[in-house]
């Protein structure tokens, strides 16, 4: 009788995992998720700023193509001008000049980041400025703008300063350091 039970006990031990090492293995799962997770959030937000300062450069270069195929209306004060504004770029005119052939930044967002473009409101327009900032603190901490000079400057949303090149204002995850 004793090997009856013996062989009844194998069988049922081989037949699947118990409800404590399931569930072992489902805290590890989340331990290390709860580590990893935060850092996955940290590297898409600074792809995010990266982009953005790529996109304020092209829409820089585009300024400077613009205004030397438009010198009568001087740089575009709207991005929507800059690209295709809804045309086939067969005949490119000043307000579909047909420059930047991105829809999404042509229209003010992209990668959770809002871009504005403005110009001074003379004719021809002689400067303008491009900022593109954070559209929520989960996409980005740090806003860039420029202007016909072409430098970038990074900065803060909601801080009243920025300067040219690397800006480091606080301390800890509160600076903006590209």
């Amino acid at each position: 009788m004793s090997l009856v039970s013996t062989q009844s006990d194998s069988v049922r031990r081989t037949r699947g995992f118990s409800l404590v090492e399931v569930l072992v293995v489902v805290m590890v799962i989340l331990i290390i998720a709860a580590i990893a997770i935060p850092n996955l959030v940290r590297g898409k937000m600074s792809a995010n700023e990266a982009a953005a300062a790529s996109s304020v450069k092209t829409i820089h270069s585009a300024e400077i193509i613009y205004i030397s195929n438009y010198p009568d209306v001087g740089y575009s004060d709207n991005l929507a001008s800059l690209g295709t504004h809804g045309s086939n770029c067969e005949t490119p005119t000043s307000t579909n000049a047909c420059i930047i052939m991105d829809d999404a930044l042509t229209s003010g967002l992209k990668n959770g980041y809002i871009y504005e473009l403005v110009g001074d409101g003379k004719k021809p327009t002689q400067s303008y400025t491009v900022t593109a900032t954070p559209e929520s603190s989960a996409t980005g901490r740090c806003g860039v703008s420029t202007n016909e000079g072409g430098a970038l400057h990074f900065f803060t949303p909601g801080a009243t300063t920025a300067s040219q090149g690397r800006l480091s204002q606080g301390t800890g995850n509160a600076s903006c350091e590209l």
